[in-house]
């Protein structure tokens, strides 16, 4: 709703009226209200923007070798493929160790 809707809505209504739409505006004002303090806050606002590391970098923070993350590279989930380049996402890294996976 544009607010020339509401200031359109607020000039239409009688005065007798005019407590119900208050009470509307207000519930309204509520539920908009509980959406940004209850929902998940927007990435930018949470988590800084993901960078590439090199696989020197994957390794030491996964504790294996670099010749073991370029041969399975193609199969983790945090690869990331620039031309011929092999490069790792740190957030991607970061979930996968978190999740414990299975190396």
């Amino acid at each position: 709703m544009k607010r020339e809707d509401l200031n359109t809505a607020v000039a239409r209504a009688s005065v007798v009226e005019l407590p119900g739409l208050i009470g509307d505006f207000e519930a309204a004002k509520a539920a908009a209200w509980a959406r940004l303090v209850e929902g998940p806050a927007p990435q930018s606002l949470t988590e800084a923007p993901d960078r590439n590391v090199s696989a020197a970098e994957a390794a030491r923070r996964l504790g294996m070798s670099r010749d073991w993350l370029y041969r399975n590279a193609a199969k983790l989930p945090f690869t990331v493929k620039i031309g011929r380049r092999v490069l790792f996402s740190a957030r991607g890294l970061e979930r996968w160790n978190r999740n414990g996976a299975t190396r």
